[in-house]
């Protein structure tokens, strides 16, 4: 068992605000929008029914990956047509876990272990039901296992441009109620030893927006937090 986590949601540059981080640990997942043609119907962000002001995007399509049937979603599927996340996310096999983190700004007053202003936090994990498929297996697919992942955001496009393309068992896969921190309370760059101790990554420069790998035991207890209250990282 091993774990990759990716950045995913709304940021800072697209479409302009993050996603909201509350007092009690909970938050909202907004995707980012749809940046290309679709050739099916996807939401707008006023579709999505969030509680943030989304008036100033509200008639904006959306690119709903990853997909949570939680807040709206068919499947837990996820897809990526940038080589520095399809590159690492196809050496996962199935039974190992896709997390995913998000930066989420701070509302009220901030908990005693959320930095003040933003900070990375997990939001949810996969557990894969089966081997990711590359962009290029997909198009050979029997049209039966093809429909898995057919409400995913790149099949959805005009012109699938998936690299990866990634399902989650439905029991083993979920949007959390309350975040896993990634940053530290001192400020949203510094990372806590979840990153530095447990993570590939250094914990320097922008480490909030590249992919990590977590070994197996770093998965459980990554895993475990996620069951945990939000704190429970710096108790």
């Amino acid at each position: 068992m091993r774990a990759i986590a990716i950045n995913v949601g709304a940021n800072t540059n697209e479409p302009g605000f993050r996603g909201p981080l509350f007092p009690d640990g909970s938050f909202e997942y907004i995707p980012i929008p749809e940046a290309k043609p679709t050739a099916d119907p996807v939401p707008t962000y006023a579709d999505l029914e969030l509680d943030t002001d989304v008036s100033g995007v509200a008639d904006r399509p959306v690119h709903f990956d990853p997909e949570f049937p939680e807040v709206g979603g068919e499947r837990y599927t996820y897809g990526d047509e940038h080589g520095v996340k399809a590159g690492p996310l196809s050496e996962l096999s199935a039974g190992d876990y896709l997390v995913f983190y998000a930066t989420l700004s701070t509302t009220g007053e901030p908990p005693d272990w959320a930095s003040p202003q933003w900070g990375a936090h997990v939001i949810g994990h996969f557990r894969l039901a089966r081997d990711p498929v590359t962009g290029e297996a997909y198009r050979d697919l029997p049209a039966a296992e093809r429909a898995v992942f057919d409400s995913n955001a790149h099949v959805k496009r005009a012109d699938f441009d998936a690299r990866i393309l990634l399902l989650g068992d439905p029991d083993g896969s979920r949007l959390y109620e309350t975040v896993v921190p990634l940053s530290a309370p001192s400020g949203g760059t510094d990372a806590n030893w979840l990153v530095t101790e447990r993570s590939s990554d250094s914990g320097k420069g922008p480490w909030w927006r590249r992919p990590m790998r977590f070994d197996a035991d770093a998965t459980a207890e990554l895993l475990a937090f996620a069951d945990d209250h939000p704190g429970a990282v710096f108790d």
